[in-house]
Protein backbone atom coordinates (compact mmCIF):
# COMPACT_ATOMS: atom_id res chain seq x y z
CA UNK A 1 0.00 0.00 0.00
CA UNK A 2 1.41 3.46 -1.08
CA UNK A 3 0.99 4.75 2.55
CA UNK A 4 0.75 2.55 5.16
CA UNK A 5 2.37 -0.67 3.71
CA UNK A 6 5.64 0.99 2.47
CA UNK A 7 7.75 1.28 5.86
CA UNK A 8 11.10 2.24 6.40
CA UNK A 9 12.06 0.02 9.46
CA UNK A 10 14.78 -0.17 11.35
CA UNK A 11 15.43 0.29 15.21
CA UNK A 12 16.35 4.03 15.90
CA UNK A 13 17.94 3.17 19.64
CA UNK A 14 18.52 1.14 22.14
CA UNK A 15 18.66 2.13 25.96
CA UNK A 16 20.76 -0.38 28.20
CA UNK A 17 19.82 -0.24 31.70
CA UNK A 18 19.97 -2.82 34.42
CA UNK A 19 16.89 -3.87 34.59
CA UNK A 20 14.37 -6.82 33.89
CA UNK A 21 12.74 -5.02 30.88
CA UNK A 22 16.06 -3.72 29.22
CA UNK A 23 15.29 -5.38 26.01
CA UNK A 24 12.18 -3.09 25.78
CA UNK A 25 13.62 -0.02 26.53
CA UNK A 26 13.87 1.50 22.94
CA UNK A 27 12.39 4.21 21.04
CA UNK A 28 10.13 3.41 18.46
CA UNK A 29 11.04 5.63 15.46
CA UNK A 30 9.78 4.79 12.34
CA UNK A 31 12.73 5.86 10.22
CA UNK A 32 16.44 5.49 11.52
CA UNK A 33 18.39 8.85 11.53
CA UNK A 34 20.69 10.02 9.12
CA UNK A 35 23.27 9.89 11.73
CA UNK A 36 22.90 6.28 12.25
CA UNK A 37 22.76 5.11 9.05
CA UNK A 38 25.96 3.07 9.35
CA UNK A 39 24.82 1.45 12.20
CA UNK A 40 25.17 -2.60 12.05
CA UNK A 41 22.23 -3.40 13.62
CA UNK A 42 22.00 -7.21 15.42
CA UNK A 43 18.76 -9.39 14.51
CA UNK A 44 17.80 -9.09 18.40
CA UNK A 45 18.17 -5.84 17.92
CA UNK A 46 15.62 -5.81 14.86
CA UNK A 47 13.12 -8.27 17.32
CA UNK A 48 13.38 -5.70 19.82
CA UNK A 49 12.02 -2.99 17.41
CA UNK A 50 9.20 -4.88 17.29
CA UNK A 51 8.01 -4.92 21.07
CA UNK A 52 8.61 -1.38 21.07
CA UNK A 53 5.36 -0.61 18.85
CA UNK A 54 3.44 -1.81 21.06
CA UNK A 55 4.54 1.12 23.49
CA UNK A 56 3.81 4.16 21.18
CA UNK A 57 1.02 6.64 21.71
CA UNK A 58 -1.91 4.92 19.88
CA UNK A 59 -1.97 2.28 22.61
CA UNK A 60 -3.08 5.31 25.03
CA UNK A 61 -6.01 6.78 22.97
CA UNK A 62 -7.01 5.41 19.50
CA UNK A 63 -6.78 1.71 20.88
CA UNK A 64 -9.45 2.90 24.04
CA UNK A 65 -11.96 3.81 21.39
CA UNK A 66 -11.89 0.58 18.96
CA UNK A 67 -11.68 -2.27 21.66
CA UNK A 68 -13.66 -0.42 24.97
CA UNK A 69 -15.27 2.71 24.83
CA UNK A 70 -17.13 1.37 21.66
CA UNK A 71 -18.85 -1.50 23.74
CA UNK A 72 -21.18 -1.11 26.38
CA UNK A 73 -18.27 -1.60 28.93
CA UNK A 74 -17.15 1.96 29.07
CA UNK A 75 -18.10 4.96 28.04
CA UNK A 76 -15.68 8.12 26.50
CA UNK A 77 -15.51 9.84 30.15
CA UNK A 78 -13.46 13.30 30.19
CA UNK A 79 -15.39 16.44 30.11
CA UNK A 80 -18.89 16.88 28.18
CA UNK A 81 -17.35 18.73 25.85
CA UNK A 82 -14.31 17.29 25.22
CA UNK A 83 -14.72 14.77 22.36
CA UNK A 84 -10.94 13.51 22.51
CA UNK A 85 -11.04 13.60 18.58
CA UNK A 86 -13.06 10.96 18.08
CA UNK A 87 -13.69 8.92 21.00
CA UNK A 88 -17.74 10.58 21.21
CA UNK A 89 -18.22 8.84 18.00
CA UNK A 90 -16.96 5.35 19.35
CA UNK A 91 -19.43 6.14 22.16
CA UNK A 92 -22.67 6.86 20.37
CA UNK A 93 -21.65 4.52 17.38
CA UNK A 94 -21.55 7.29 15.03
CA UNK A 95 -17.95 6.94 13.56
CA UNK A 96 -16.89 6.72 10.26
CA UNK A 97 -14.10 5.80 7.64
CA UNK A 98 -12.57 9.19 8.65
CA UNK A 99 -11.96 8.01 12.30
CA UNK A 100 -8.43 9.07 13.24
CA UNK A 101 -8.56 6.05 15.68
CA UNK A 102 -9.33 3.66 13.28
CA UNK A 103 -6.67 5.27 10.82
CA UNK A 104 -4.03 4.95 13.77
CA UNK A 105 -4.49 1.64 14.49
CA UNK A 106 -4.70 0.40 10.96
CA UNK A 107 -1.63 1.96 10.61
CA UNK A 108 0.15 0.94 13.97
CA UNK A 109 -1.12 -2.82 13.44
CA UNK A 110 0.43 -2.93 9.77
CA UNK A 111 3.76 -1.49 10.60
CA UNK A 112 3.92 -3.91 13.13
CA UNK A 113 3.61 -6.47 11.13
CA UNK A 114 5.95 -5.02 8.58
CA UNK A 115 8.48 -4.68 11.52
CA UNK A 116 7.88 -8.41 12.27
CA UNK A 117 8.19 -9.56 8.60
CA UNK A 118 11.48 -7.71 8.24
CA UNK A 119 13.05 -9.24 11.37
CA UNK A 120 12.37 -12.35 10.64
CA UNK A 121 14.16 -11.89 7.26
CA UNK A 122 16.85 -10.43 8.68
CA UNK A 123 17.34 -12.94 11.00
CA UNK A 124 18.09 -15.81 8.56
CA UNK A 125 19.64 -13.69 6.63
CA UNK A 126 22.18 -12.27 8.73
CA UNK A 127 24.70 -15.61 9.10
CA UNK A 128 23.76 -16.44 13.03
CA UNK A 129 25.20 -20.19 13.82
CA UNK A 130 23.38 -20.56 16.72
CA UNK A 131 20.26 -21.88 14.92
CA UNK A 132 18.19 -21.80 18.56
CA UNK A 133 18.77 -18.57 19.20
CA UNK A 134 18.41 -17.72 15.75
CA UNK A 135 14.99 -19.72 15.66
CA UNK A 136 13.88 -18.08 18.84
CA UNK A 137 13.50 -14.45 16.84
CA UNK A 138 12.09 -15.76 14.37
CA UNK A 139 9.18 -17.46 16.61
CA UNK A 140 9.03 -14.31 18.64
CA UNK A 141 8.33 -11.98 15.76
CA UNK A 142 5.76 -14.69 14.39
CA UNK A 143 4.31 -14.53 17.90
CA UNK A 144 4.00 -10.59 17.64
CA UNK A 145 2.77 -10.39 13.77
CA UNK A 146 -0.25 -12.92 14.58
CA UNK A 147 -0.96 -10.80 17.88
CA UNK A 148 -1.35 -7.67 15.14
CA UNK A 149 -3.01 -9.88 12.29
CA UNK A 150 -5.27 -10.84 15.03
CA UNK A 151 -6.35 -7.46 16.09
CA UNK A 152 -6.94 -6.57 12.05
CA UNK A 153 -9.08 -9.60 11.37
CA UNK A 154 -11.32 -9.40 14.04
CA UNK A 155 -11.70 -5.37 13.91
CA UNK A 156 -12.30 -5.90 9.47
CA UNK A 157 -12.36 -9.02 8.29
CA UNK A 158 -11.03 -9.72 5.44
CA UNK A 159 -7.68 -7.86 5.37
CA UNK A 160 -4.84 -7.64 3.49
CA UNK A 161 -1.85 -9.96 3.51
CA UNK A 162 1.33 -7.82 3.84
CA UNK A 163 3.72 -10.51 2.27
CA UNK A 164 1.09 -11.19 -0.09
CA UNK A 165 -0.62 -8.33 -1.48
CA UNK A 166 -0.67 -4.76 -0.57
CA UNK A 167 -4.11 -4.48 -1.95
CA UNK A 168 -6.34 -7.22 -2.34
CA UNK A 169 -7.85 -8.30 0.64
CA UNK A 170 -8.00 -11.96 1.69
CA UNK A 171 -10.50 -13.60 3.47
CA UNK A 172 -10.67 -13.78 6.78
CA UNK A 173 -10.38 -17.45 6.65
CA UNK A 174 -6.88 -16.80 5.04
CA UNK A 175 -5.67 -14.56 7.83
CA UNK A 176 -6.72 -16.87 10.29
CA UNK A 177 -5.35 -19.58 8.99
CA UNK A 178 -1.76 -17.48 8.61
CA UNK A 179 -2.52 -16.54 12.33
CA UNK A 180 -2.32 -20.17 13.23
CA UNK A 181 0.65 -20.84 11.21
CA UNK A 182 2.32 -18.11 12.76
CA UNK A 183 1.50 -19.34 16.22
CA UNK A 184 2.20 -22.76 15.50
CA UNK A 185 5.72 -22.15 14.26
CA UNK A 186 6.21 -20.23 16.91
CA UNK A 187 5.13 -22.68 19.37
CA UNK A 188 7.97 -25.24 17.97
CA UNK A 189 10.83 -22.65 18.58
CA UNK A 190 10.23 -20.53 21.88
CA UNK A 191 11.30 -21.45 24.85
CA UNK A 192 8.57 -22.01 27.70
CA UNK A 193 10.51 -19.59 30.01
CA UNK A 194 13.33 -16.59 29.74
CA UNK A 195 16.22 -15.16 32.42
CA UNK A 196 15.46 -12.08 34.52
CA UNK A 197 17.03 -9.82 31.79
CA UNK A 198 14.55 -11.30 29.32
CA UNK A 199 11.35 -11.33 31.07
CA UNK A 200 8.27 -10.40 28.89
CA UNK A 201 9.34 -12.25 25.66
CA UNK A 202 7.06 -13.96 23.98
CA UNK A 203 6.90 -17.81 25.34
CA UNK A 204 6.00 -20.97 23.94
CA UNK A 205 3.07 -20.40 26.21
CA UNK A 206 2.04 -17.54 24.89
CA UNK A 207 1.66 -18.86 21.42
CA UNK A 208 0.12 -21.88 22.63
CA UNK A 209 -2.54 -19.59 24.77
CA UNK A 210 -3.39 -17.27 21.69
CA UNK A 211 -3.65 -19.64 19.53
CA UNK A 212 -6.37 -21.43 21.78
CA UNK A 213 -7.92 -17.86 21.46
CA UNK A 214 -7.53 -17.47 17.80
CA UNK A 215 -9.48 -21.56 17.48
CA UNK A 216 -12.48 -19.79 19.90
CA UNK A 217 -13.24 -17.29 17.82
CA UNK A 218 -13.46 -19.02 14.85
CA UNK A 219 -15.71 -21.63 16.59
CA UNK A 220 -13.32 -24.15 16.05
CA UNK A 221 -14.51 -25.83 19.02
CA UNK A 222 -12.35 -28.82 19.65
CA UNK A 223 -9.16 -27.38 18.82
CA UNK A 224 -9.62 -24.51 21.10
CA UNK A 225 -10.49 -26.90 24.08
CA UNK A 226 -7.70 -28.78 23.19
CA UNK A 227 -5.25 -25.61 23.08
CA UNK A 228 -6.89 -24.27 27.03
CA UNK A 229 -6.52 -27.74 28.23
CA UNK A 230 -2.92 -28.12 27.04
CA UNK A 231 -1.67 -24.91 28.20
CA UNK A 232 -3.68 -25.21 32.05
CA UNK A 233 -2.33 -28.81 32.42
CA UNK A 234 1.30 -28.08 31.47
CA UNK A 235 4.07 -28.72 33.68
CA UNK A 236 6.34 -26.90 31.31
CA UNK A 237 4.47 -23.92 31.34
CA UNK A 238 3.77 -23.97 35.17
CA UNK A 239 0.89 -21.63 34.84
CA UNK A 240 -1.23 -20.87 37.89
CA UNK A 241 -4.11 -18.65 39.19
CA UNK A 242 -3.04 -15.69 41.23
CA UNK A 243 -5.32 -16.23 44.77
CA UNK A 244 -6.26 -12.61 44.99
CA UNK A 245 -7.84 -10.91 41.50
CA UNK A 246 -7.03 -7.38 42.65
CA UNK A 247 -3.24 -8.03 42.72
CA UNK A 248 -3.28 -9.58 39.18
CA UNK A 249 -2.57 -5.18 38.16
CA UNK A 250 -0.52 -4.05 40.68
CA UNK A 251 3.05 -4.09 40.27
CA UNK A 252 3.23 -7.65 42.16
CA UNK A 253 0.92 -9.15 39.68
CA UNK A 254 3.30 -7.96 36.58
CA UNK A 255 4.55 -11.06 34.93
CA UNK A 256 3.14 -13.67 37.28
CA UNK A 257 2.45 -16.95 37.91
CA UNK A 258 -0.82 -16.10 35.82
CA UNK A 259 0.49 -14.04 33.13
CA UNK A 260 1.02 -15.36 29.03
CA UNK A 261 1.80 -12.57 28.04
CA UNK A 262 2.19 -8.75 28.96
CA UNK A 263 3.17 -5.72 26.99
CA UNK A 264 6.22 -4.52 29.44
CA UNK A 265 6.84 -0.86 31.11
CA UNK A 266 9.02 -1.27 34.23
CA UNK A 267 11.85 -2.71 35.16
CA UNK A 268 13.87 -2.13 38.79
CA UNK A 269 13.71 1.64 37.83
CA UNK A 270 10.58 3.31 35.98
CA UNK A 271 11.76 2.54 32.45
CA UNK A 272 9.71 3.78 29.26
CA UNK A 273 6.30 1.99 28.83
CA UNK A 274 2.93 2.22 26.62
CA UNK A 275 3.30 6.16 26.33
CA UNK A 276 0.57 7.70 28.46
CA UNK A 277 -1.75 4.62 29.24
CA UNK A 278 -2.37 5.46 32.69
CA UNK A 279 -2.87 9.13 32.20
CA UNK A 280 -5.52 9.11 29.60
CA UNK A 281 -7.40 7.23 31.48
CA UNK A 282 -6.61 8.44 35.59
CA UNK A 283 -8.88 9.92 37.62
CA UNK A 284 -10.12 13.85 36.41
CA UNK A 285 -9.72 16.31 38.68
CA UNK A 286 -8.18 18.86 41.13
CA UNK A 287 -7.51 15.13 43.12
CA UNK A 288 -7.10 13.27 40.09
CA UNK A 289 -4.03 12.37 37.78
CA UNK A 290 -5.08 12.11 34.11
CA UNK A 291 -7.42 12.83 31.35
CA UNK A 292 -10.21 10.75 32.56
CA UNK A 293 -11.50 9.07 29.26
CA UNK A 294 -12.43 5.17 28.95
CA UNK A 295 -14.74 5.56 32.37
CA UNK A 296 -17.07 2.54 32.94
CA UNK A 297 -20.18 2.23 32.23
CA UNK A 298 -23.54 2.51 34.61
CA UNK A 299 -23.93 -0.43 32.58
CA UNK A 300 -20.90 -2.33 33.97
CA UNK A 301 -21.57 -1.84 37.48
CA UNK A 302 -24.90 -2.94 37.29
CA UNK A 303 -23.67 -6.07 35.73
CA UNK A 304 -21.41 -6.62 38.40
CA UNK A 305 -23.69 -5.66 41.20
CA UNK A 306 -26.40 -7.56 39.46
CA UNK A 307 -23.93 -10.38 40.13
CA UNK A 308 -23.08 -9.73 43.56
CA UNK A 309 -19.15 -10.09 42.31
CA UNK A 310 -18.03 -7.06 44.28
CA UNK A 311 -14.06 -8.68 44.50
CA UNK A 312 -14.17 -8.05 40.37
CA UNK A 313 -15.65 -5.08 40.85
CA UNK A 314 -13.57 -3.11 43.24
CA UNK A 315 -10.74 -4.34 41.45
CA UNK A 316 -11.83 -2.97 38.17
CA UNK A 317 -13.57 0.23 39.16
CA UNK A 318 -12.03 3.11 40.88
CA UNK A 319 -15.12 5.66 42.33
CA UNK A 320 -15.40 9.01 43.36
CA UNK A 321 -14.49 9.90 46.95
CA UNK A 322 -12.66 6.26 47.47
CA UNK A 323 -9.11 5.37 48.75
CA UNK A 324 -6.93 3.52 46.60
CA UNK A 325 -5.56 0.48 47.78
CA UNK A 326 -1.77 2.55 48.02
CA UNK A 327 -3.94 5.01 50.15
CA UNK A 328 -4.11 7.14 47.68
CA UNK A 329 -7.16 9.32 48.33
CA UNK A 330 -9.77 9.82 45.12
CA UNK A 331 -11.53 13.12 45.65
CA UNK A 332 -14.76 14.68 44.01
CA UNK A 333 -13.46 14.03 40.85
CA UNK A 334 -15.16 15.42 37.41
CA UNK A 335 -16.48 11.53 36.56
CA UNK A 336 -18.00 9.03 39.04
CA UNK A 337 -16.13 6.05 37.83
CA UNK A 338 -12.21 5.65 36.79
CA UNK A 339 -10.53 2.29 35.25
CA UNK A 340 -8.59 0.64 37.93
CA UNK A 341 -6.60 -1.70 35.64
CA UNK A 342 -4.72 0.98 34.02
CA UNK A 343 -4.09 2.82 37.39
CA UNK A 344 -0.40 3.09 38.32
CA UNK A 345 0.63 3.22 41.84
CA UNK A 346 4.06 4.13 41.23
CA UNK A 347 3.62 7.07 38.32
CA UNK A 348 -0.04 8.15 38.69
CA UNK A 349 -0.63 10.14 35.57
CA UNK A 350 3.24 10.34 34.02
CA UNK A 351 3.69 10.80 30.47
CA UNK A 352 5.86 7.01 30.40
CA UNK A 353 3.25 4.89 32.53
CA UNK A 354 4.91 1.93 34.30
CA UNK A 355 1.91 -0.12 33.91
CA UNK A 356 2.26 -3.38 32.40
CA UNK A 357 -0.32 -3.96 30.06
CA UNK A 358 -1.79 -7.75 30.59
CA UNK A 359 -2.15 -9.05 27.23
CA UNK A 360 -3.43 -12.89 27.54
CA UNK A 361 -3.34 -14.40 31.14
CA UNK A 362 -4.33 -17.60 33.11
CA UNK A 363 -8.07 -16.72 33.83
CA UNK A 364 -9.38 -16.29 30.17
CA UNK A 365 -7.64 -20.04 29.39
CA UNK A 366 -10.12 -21.52 32.00
CA UNK A 367 -13.22 -19.55 30.05
CA UNK A 368 -11.58 -20.64 26.30
CA UNK A 369 -11.67 -24.32 27.98
CA UNK A 370 -14.90 -23.73 29.70
CA UNK A 371 -16.50 -21.81 26.36
CA UNK A 372 -14.92 -24.82 23.88
CA UNK A 373 -16.01 -27.45 26.69
CA UNK A 374 -19.60 -26.75 26.55
CA UNK A 375 -19.99 -26.26 22.62
CA UNK A 376 -18.74 -30.10 22.84
CA UNK A 377 -21.13 -31.58 25.04
CA UNK A 378 -18.52 -31.74 27.94
CA UNK A 379 -20.58 -29.98 30.14
CA UNK A 380 -18.93 -31.18 33.37
CA UNK A 381 -15.87 -30.30 32.78
CA UNK A 382 -17.09 -26.90 31.07
CA UNK A 383 -18.56 -26.07 34.61
CA UNK A 384 -14.87 -27.10 36.56
CA UNK A 385 -13.43 -24.37 34.30
CA UNK A 386 -16.01 -21.90 34.98
CA UNK A 387 -16.46 -23.01 38.72
CA UNK A 388 -12.71 -22.31 38.90
CA UNK A 389 -12.62 -18.63 38.16
CA UNK A 390 -15.85 -18.01 40.04
CA UNK A 391 -14.44 -20.05 43.00
CA UNK A 392 -11.53 -17.28 42.76
CA UNK A 393 -14.12 -14.09 43.47
CA UNK A 394 -15.67 -15.92 46.55
CA UNK A 395 -19.01 -16.67 43.79
CA UNK A 396 -21.72 -19.28 44.11
CA UNK A 397 -21.05 -22.21 41.95
CA UNK A 398 -22.90 -22.63 38.36
CA UNK A 399 -24.82 -25.21 38.19
CA UNK A 400 -27.19 -25.74 35.20
CA UNK A 401 -26.04 -28.51 32.82
CA UNK A 402 -28.27 -26.85 29.83
CA UNK A 403 -26.27 -25.94 26.98
CA UNK A 404 -27.29 -22.34 26.20
CA UNK A 405 -27.55 -21.56 30.05
CA UNK A 406 -24.42 -22.75 30.54
CA UNK A 407 -23.73 -21.04 27.14
CA UNK A 408 -24.57 -17.37 28.50
CA UNK A 409 -23.22 -17.99 31.97
CA UNK A 410 -19.55 -18.47 30.40
CA UNK A 411 -19.99 -14.99 27.94
CA UNK A 412 -21.05 -13.41 31.61
CA UNK A 413 -17.95 -14.17 32.99
CA UNK A 414 -16.11 -13.55 30.38
CA UNK A 415 -17.45 -9.80 30.52
CA UNK A 416 -16.67 -9.64 34.11
CA UNK A 417 -13.54 -11.34 34.12
CA UNK A 418 -12.00 -9.30 31.39
CA UNK A 419 -13.43 -6.19 31.62
CA UNK A 420 -10.94 -3.54 30.01
CA UNK A 421 -8.86 -6.09 29.04
CA UNK A 422 -9.69 -4.87 25.55
CA UNK A 423 -11.83 -7.72 24.31
CA UNK A 424 -15.11 -6.82 25.00
CA UNK A 425 -16.51 -5.52 21.86
CA UNK A 426 -15.00 -8.39 19.92
CA UNK A 427 -16.56 -10.91 22.21
CA UNK A 428 -20.01 -8.97 21.51
CA UNK A 429 -19.73 -9.39 17.63
CA UNK A 430 -18.38 -12.89 18.05
CA UNK A 431 -21.30 -14.10 19.98
CA UNK A 432 -23.82 -12.18 18.50
CA UNK A 433 -24.79 -10.40 21.71
CA UNK A 434 -24.06 -6.85 19.95
CA UNK A 435 -27.24 -5.45 19.30
CA UNK A 436 -29.27 -6.63 22.65
CA UNK A 437 -25.96 -5.33 24.59
CA UNK A 438 -25.60 -1.79 23.07
CA UNK A 439 -29.21 -1.64 23.22
CA UNK A 440 -29.23 -1.77 26.65
CA UNK A 441 -26.72 1.09 26.67
CA UNK A 442 -28.78 2.91 24.41
CA UNK A 443 -26.32 2.51 21.56
CA UNK A 444 -27.65 1.47 18.25
CA UNK A 445 -26.33 -1.05 16.38
CA UNK A 446 -26.82 -2.02 12.99
CA UNK A 447 -26.88 -5.58 11.65
CA UNK A 448 -24.79 -5.75 8.28
CA UNK A 449 -22.75 -3.33 9.29
CA UNK A 450 -21.16 -2.81 12.86
CA UNK A 451 -19.71 -5.98 12.84
CA UNK A 452 -16.89 -4.48 11.35
CA UNK A 453 -14.77 -1.69 11.25
CA UNK A 454 -14.89 0.44 7.77
CA UNK A 455 -11.43 1.04 5.74
CA UNK A 456 -10.01 3.73 7.00
CA UNK A 457 -10.75 6.45 4.36
CA UNK A 458 -6.75 7.61 3.89
CA UNK A 459 -6.41 3.88 3.09
CA UNK A 460 -8.50 3.53 0.04
CA UNK A 461 -7.53 7.41 -1.37
CA UNK A 462 -3.92 5.50 -1.43
CA UNK A 463 -5.00 2.43 -2.69
CA UNK A 464 -8.74 2.94 -4.47
CA UNK A 465 -9.00 -0.61 -5.78
CA UNK A 466 -9.20 -1.71 -1.97
CA UNK A 467 -12.71 -2.39 -1.39
CA UNK A 468 -14.59 -1.09 1.32
CA UNK A 469 -16.56 -2.93 4.06
CA UNK A 470 -20.50 -3.48 4.01
CA UNK A 471 -23.12 -0.33 4.13
CA UNK A 472 -19.79 1.84 5.21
Amino acid sequence: MKKYFNITFILAGIFLLSSCSDFLDIDSKEKIEAEDSEENYTPEQFVNGIYGMFTDWDYAFSFLAVTEIISDNADKGSSPSDSGADKNLFDELTFTSTAGSLSAMWSRWYKTIGRATQAIEYAESYGLTDEAYKNRLIGESKFLRAVCYFWLVRGWGDVTLQHIDNTNRASKEEVYAFIEQDLTEAMQVLPASYNSANLGRATKGAAHGLLSKVYLYQGKWQQAYDAATAVINSSEYNYSLLDDYSMIWRVEGENSSESLFEIQARGESIAHGVQQYSQTQGARGTTGWGWGFNTPSENLLTAFNDEGDEIRRDATIIFRNSTLYDGYVVGNTENPMYNYKAYSSANKGADDTDKNIRYLRLGEIYLIQAEAANELGRTSEALAALNTIRDRVNLPAVRTTDQAELRRAVWKERRLELAFEHDRWFDLVRTGQAREAMAADNKTFVIGKHELFPIPNQQLIDTPEMTQNPNW
